[in-house]
């Protein structure tokens, strides 16, 4: 069944029926997969991630993928500031990046106390301009001195003056993302499979003894727990084993979406209600569509 239903409450958020919607493919191959998708809605269209191709990907609704912009430092997670300027996490440079709206690049992050980042995986921004990422330590290159030896969840100030770690514990950080009132910061761990939750605190830190782990992902089917998003009534949608999963804000695995690739990537809601799902794999792009809107990106400020 392409959407199993765990839980009656799925069928608030989607329906059994949907149908799943292949939209490209051909992309990253077995050294670098299709990643952070991200929805412009000024412009009616996604962008996205081509990692192992060094570039960056354009799908319009009803048309095909083409190449929006290359090189692109081989960037994975995709976002925009409360500019709507696009910020990336870049391989290659192993930092954050943010394009301005002149063309030119503003490094967001690219070192912690004089040492070089990993490897920035995924990179989400809250109401108040302040910017979180992670940065699994993956080893992609021989080790030098001036490199890190741990992963790392971090926040950098709006201003860009103040970068904290926030944690250090992970294994391989992955997707991160906040519930709709920001009070608490979900951030997945692809290597132990399960996604974390933290309650965050008013300077933008995460308070360590909220820390819990909120639901396990694992299993004996392909994926990993990767990309993250959130809709405005908190249901958090995330893959691993098997496909996508739908989980309400206490853990509770409400359903799967099985869209017949190996693994989930990442995902963003899209569309002029926010209520396409776009999802990318390994090699493709899909889409599913469902009843509840995704969190706007650039986010909203808050209150």
């Amino acid at each position: 069944m392409p959407i199993e239903q765990y839980a009656p409450e799925l069928s608030k958020i989607i329906s059994t029926d949907e149908p799943i919607l292949e939209l490209a493919d051909g992309f990253g191959g077995a050294e670098g997969p299709a990643e952070g998708p991200l929805w412009w809605k000024e412009g009616g269209y996604l962008l996205f991630s081509d990692i192992h191709n060094n570039r960056r990907m354009k799908y319009t609704p009803g048309g095909k993928a083409e190449v929006f912009q290359e090189p692109t430092n081989r960037a994975n997670g995709l976002t925009r500031d409360l500019q709507g300027r696009l910020l990336s996490a870049e391989h290659d440079s192993r930092r954050v990046a943010r394009q301005e709206l002149d063309g030119s690049t503003t490094v967001v992050a690219n070192s912690f106390q004089g040492r070089r980042l990993n490897r920035p995986n995924d990179v989400i921004v809250k109401s108040d301009g302040s910017i979180y990422f992670t940065d699994p330590w993956t080893s992609p290159l021989p080790a030098e001195q001036w490199d890190l030896t741990f992963s790392g969840v971090y926040r950098v100030s709006p201003d860009l003056g103040t970068m904290t770690l926030l944690m250090g514990d992970f294994i391989v950080p992955n997707g991160l993302m906040f519930s709709p009132d920001e009070s608490i910061l979900y951030i997945n761990d692809s290597r132990r499979g399960h996604i974390r939750s933290f309650e965050v605190q008013p300077n933008g830190t995460l308070a360590k003894q909220s820390d819990k782990v909120l639901v396990d992902l694992t299993g004996d089917e392909p994926g990993v727990p990767d990309g993250m998003k959130v809709d405005i009534e908190g249901n958090i949608y995330c893959g691993g084993s098997g496909g996508l999963y739908i989980i309400d804000p206490t853990g509770k695995k409400l359903g799967r979406v099985n869209h017949g690739a190996t693994a989930t990537t990442n995902l963003a809601f899209g569309g002029d209600d926010w209520k396409t799902l776009y999802f990318t794999s390994r090699n493709h792009l899909g889409s599913v569509n469902v009843n509840i809107p995704g969190n706007p990106v650039p986010a909203v400020k808050k209150g």
